[in-house]
């Protein structure tokens, strides 16, 4: 059996890492080169570092701090935001990024799904979906979380797998934030109907959501970010618990 991954999420705005609650009301969380090796340190399987303002702000994410990163950990790194061409991405992954999250710009523009893999391989290439729920229904969202779209949840991740997007990074907006736990229904939906990685993304609180989260919402890897940045939740304590719950993880 796979061992299901911990990823501590950076998300960057302005080169400071930051963290909101439903994807608003931001708040300093330190340095991201410090974070990023203090997390390479203590156990995180991977790292994700999300460049919040860049598909906004219409610019480009910061591939010198990317660089940095890079050189100061040894475990697999993916980096997004504002990226939307093969050029974006051959420059993230020269300066050191292990694969590339898109978002926004694989809605407007899918066949950059088909391209990128094409070019750099399925393994590289990991589509971030933000979705919440209007009327029952989980809707997409673009920009970070600002404009919805018309286009169902499940419906997009599978042709996101057709296309050849090598895992899927979900981020459920009504959980982010709010430490109630992961959208598990949904997670096990997508589990169900995909056969490519899912990260499980918004809502961690506590340690036992991520144990719900790898048991029920069937999630290959968890991603968490507050709980991690203000030393709520310890990785190698929170490793320790999943073992004890029969949940393979790298110690």
């Amino acid at each position: 059996m796979l061992t299901k991954r911990i990823i501590p999420c950076l998300d960057i705005k302005n080169g400071r890492t930051v963290k909101g609650v439903n994807f608003v009301d931001l708040r300093d969380a330190g340095d991201p080169v410090e974070l990023a090796a203090k997390y390479a340190e203590t156990g995180a399987d991977e790292l994700v570092f999300l460049d919040i303002s860049a598909t906004e702000e219409r610019r480009k994410t910061l591939a010198d701090l990317v660089l940095r990163v890079a050189e100061k950990i040894n475990i697999p790194f993916t980096v997004g935001g504002g990226i939307s061409s093969v050029e974006d991405v051959d420059i993230l992954l020269q300066n050191g990024a292990d694969k590339v999250s898109i978002n926004s710009s694989a809605v407007k523009n899918p066949q950059l799904i088909n391209d990128l893999a094409a070019k750099f391989g399925s393994q590289c290439v990991v589509v971030a979906i933000d979705a919440k729920q209007i009327n029952g229904k989980w809707t997409v969202h673009l920009v970070g979380g600002k404009v919805p779209t018309e286009l169902d949840l499940f419906e997009w991740a599978q042709e996101v797998e057709q296309r050849g997007a090598g895992e899927i990074l979900f981020t459920s907006m009504d959980h982010d934030g709010t430490k109630n736990g992961f959208a598990d229904e949904a997670l096990a939906k997508l589990s169900k109907l995909l056969n490519i990685p899912i990260i499980a993304s918004g809502g961690a609180g506590n340690m036992q959501h991520f144990t719900d989260t790898f048991k029920n919402g069937k999630a290959d890897a968890a991603l968490a970010a507050s709980v991690f940045h203000f030393h709520e939740i310890d990785i190698p304590e929170l490793k320790h618990e999943l073992k004890n719950q029969n949940i393979p993880v790298r110690i």
